[in-house]
């Protein structure tokens, strides 16, 4: 690794003693040019002298959207300049998410092993997206979730035989639309009379054994197939007119 100028945005004490002992004994490559604990001493810094690695912390001041806006403004001020998140908030996914939004080029959590050689290799090396241990098992488990989700919405379709129109009437139902709106959709090939009978089909296919002798209407109906993931909640989007 080539050497290369470093900024450390941290405003607790402890912590950036901490940082800046990882970075002399592990990274000897990394020439400290600064340290910064507000938004107002990192410009300061920044405009003195231009870094090719900010270490930037997100909690600053008591406020994490600091550290966001830091992120977004060098990202755009100075493109080349790569913004590698060092932070304690563990457990603030939206803020990671802002962040990543905000261009950072990784995430490291203060929290299992912490920042490594590795980490800041392979940020300087132009890898985009890179996170440490922590992090990485919170976003596989999301990723497995979500490939868990979609694959019990694949079964659900095959099992209870939903075609792309009992889709598209159920997810249109969702939305709100009523039986007229959904049948002058573009390219819904069924009259209102005909979508009365496919609904009728549908309760008896995702109701099998009865509703405990209550009748089915079309908002139970889809409360059913959102149960069982033939709908998904994240894309209830309507199609055009």
């Amino acid at each position: 690794m080539e050497p290369f100028k470093v900024i450390i945005v941290e405003d607790v004490p402890l912590e950036l003693r901490g940082t800046e002992g990882i970075l002399k004994t592990d990274i000897p490559e990394a020439q400290l040019i600064g340290t910064a604990d507000s938004e107002t001493a990192y410009w300061k810094l920044i405009k003195r002298e231009l870094p090719q690695l900010v270490l930037l912390d997100l909690g600053l001041g008591g406020s994490t959207t600091v550290g966001v806006e830091i992120c977004r403004q060098t990202k755009d001020s100075y493109p080349s300049v790569k913004v590698l998140i060092f932070t304690g908030e563990i457990l603030n996914e939206k803020l990671w998410v802002d962040v990543l939004d905000a261009g950072a080029d990784g995430i490291i959590l203060k929290s299992g092993e912490l920042l490594t050689r590795g980490d800041v290799a392979s940020v300087m090396e132009g890898k985009r997206l890179v996170f440490n241990q922590p992090i990485l098992q919170q976003i596989v488990e999301r990723f497995k979730k979500a490939v868990r989700v979609q694959m019990q919405r694949q079964d659900a379709l095959v099992d209870y035989e939903i075609d792309e129109y009992d889709e598209r009437f159920l997810r249109h139902l969702a939305l709100g639309y009523t039986k007229e709106q959904i049948a002058s959709l573009r390219g819904m090939p069924f009259g209102v009379k005909s979508l009365e009978k496919r609904q009728n089909e549908l309760v008896q296919k995702l109701f099998p054994h009865g509703n405990g002798g209550v009748g089915v209407n079309a908002t139970r109906l889809v409360v059913r197939a959102l149960e069982l993931r033939i709908l998904d909640i994240d894309n209830l989007r309507p199609d055009e007119a």
